[in-house]
């Protein structure tokens, strides 16, 4: 039985997905990339990448989407789940349905695609699953606790997916980076679901303004922000590495921050979070 090395990537209109598209379809990997959008796909499709309308929050567009690259290859043979939302606000303050649209997006539309794509993996006995996630995924800031959430939810069940599945040849990788340069990045933490007039809006404030010091570099997080490309360079590596790894940290502030998280005691792990990042103060 012929391999398949068909790859889906879902949320290929911007940033890492596309990235990881032009990347893989370069390495040589007959490369299914996919949005919401068609049209935002049009360059990718203009260099003879393979695109599909996917909404991963959609059960009958994701069932199309792997039907398609089943007729055209027997199988998946590798998931690229890229695509993600945010939500930003303080736990008491976000709304419930807010979250719920998160989790849709993030978690069970992964968990859709996956269960969607492991029958054929499985039946001719390999895959790959690359599941994108975050540093956020292994310890939370303050004002996105929701939305990491969602991410510390991929971990656990990508820690599970990939004992079960290694029988049959299938591998499971994380790719963990910190501040990605990503037009998702620039705007997700200056928009917030808080209600009117939230005792929170000053820590919002704060939030706002320091995602744009980031994102112009004025912090450490900026400074050490990783392109999407490297990211991608990951997610490669994941892909055609014949013994994969777990996970992979992107970058030396990803490494540094989970190094620390692993050796710090958890009362010296907030201190630190604490100088790195706005926290809601008391109204003096």
């Amino acid at each position: 039985m012929t391999i398949s090395r068909a790859t889906l990537i879902t949320g290929c209109s911007s940033g890492i997905g596309r990235a990881a598209a032009l990347r893989l379809h370069r390495a040589g990997l007959p490369v299914y990339a996919t949005g919401r959008d068609l049209s935002a796909l049009a360059e990718l499709a203009d260099l003879g990448i393979s695109t599909l309308r996917l909404d991963v929050t959609d059960e009958a567009s994701a069932d199309a989407a792997v039907k398609r690259i089943v007729q055209d290859h027997g199988a998946v043979g590798v998931l690229v789940n890229n695509a993600g939302s945010g939500v930003h606000g303080s736990v008491e303050d976000v709304p419930l349905d807010s979250v719920r649209d998160s989790f849709e997006t993030n978690l069970f539309g992964a968990l859709r695609l996956t269960q969607l794509v492991l029958p054929g993996m499985r039946e001719q006995g390999a895959g790959r699953i690359v599941n994108i996630s975050s540093i956020l995924g292994r310890f939370s800031p303050p004002g996105g606790a929701l939305y990491h959430a969602t991410k510390h939810a991929t971990e656990a069940y990508s820690d599970s997916l990939r004992m079960e599945v290694a029988q049959f040849g299938v591998r499971v990788s994380l790719i963990e980076p910190a501040t990605v340069r990503t037009q998702f990045f620039a705007t997700a933490l200056m928009q917030f679901a808080g209600r009117p007039q939230s005792p929170y809006q000053e820590f919002y404030d704060k939030l706002a303004a320091w995602a744009i010091a980031v994102h112009e570099g004025r912090t450490t997080a900026g400074r050490f922000a990783v392109p999407p490309e490297k990211v991608a360079a990951a997610i490669e590596r994941a892909v055609r590495s014949r013994r994969p790894k777990a996970r992979y940290p992107v970058g030396p502030l990803a490494r540094g921050a989970l190094g620390m998280r692993r050796l710090l005691p958890d009362a010296a792990f907030d201190r630190f979070v604490a100088r790195q990042f706005p926290a809601p103060q008391p109204k003096r």
